[in-house]
């Protein structure tokens, strides 16, 4: 564990809206590429970061179900680097135990990615390290939207869903059930709104907003997202025994 963060109160699951890419790119006039290939090192930095800290779960939302809208030159290559990078840092997996998850829609995903996906998923099934979740072709609502139809081809009646369906019974078919909720959902690049991210599971997450462009971020930014984490007192809608 990192000095920085030594003693209680480290978030077991962090969320990572990584914003800013193109706005990094576009100041400097680079084309938005360009911030995404920056924006993928950033992502490297923070991932070997929270691995040394003692995080356990990082979810890195990658490119969202509407990101689709983008001209198609910007999507090809986010896909491409997403595609080299899984290839490229097994070795990194490997020597830092993480293990690659995948959340969203899979199927909606051009096969050579998701082909990558899969193999990154399988061949470090067994790392015992931080859990690295890679949001990509994810949306919060569209999460939903697949949980309740498993739901359904699961055998739960039409005419009882409204009695019968619990929160449990919802989370059962998430993309990652067995991950824990997140603790502290991060945003780069100074914006207020969650962006259709973990709608579900981030009700009670701490949030976080940073100034800085995700292709800025560094080790720093991380400690001094999380040491404002440790500051919060959650109550998760109850009060603490001073009445606040």
């Amino acid at each position: 564990m990192s000095p920085a963060f030594a003693g209680a109160g480290i978030p077991r699951h962090v969320g990572i809206i990584m914003d800013g890419n193109g706005r990094w790119a576009q100041r400097r006039g680079m084309l938005r590429t360009q911030g995404h290939l920056e924006g993928l090192k950033a992502a490297k930095r923070i991932v070997k970061a929270a691995s040394d800290t003692g995080i356990q779960y990082l979810t890195l939302y990658a490119f969202s179900t509407e990101n689709w809208k983008r001209a198609a030159s910007e999507v090809g290559f986010i896909m491409g680097l997403v595609k080299k990078h899984l290839r490229s840092e097994m070795d990194f997996y490997r020597e830092n135990r993480i293990r690659i998850r995948h959340a969203g829609d899979a199927e909606g995903l051009p096969s050579e990615i998701a082909g990558e996906i899969t193999s990154a998923v399988s061949d470090t099934r067994e790392f015992g390290g931080m859990q690295v979740i890679l949001a990509l072709n994810y949306g919060g609502r569209d999460e939903l939207v697949r949980a309740v139809r498993k739901l359904v081809e699961n055998g739960v009646p039409a005419d009882g869903v409204r009695k019968n369906v619990t929160e449990e019974d919802i989370t059962a078919c998430l993309d990652n059930p067995d991950i824990p909720d997140p603790d502290l959902i991060i945003r780069s690049a100074g914006e207020y709104r969650m962006s259709n991210f973990l709608l579900w599971e981030g009700a009670y997450a701490e949030l976080v907003v940073s100034e800085k462009l995700w292709p800025e971020w560094t080790d720093d930014d991380l400690t001094e997202a999380v040491n404002e984490y440790r500051k919060r007192n959650r109550r998760f809608g109850g009060v603490t025994t001073k009445g606040e």
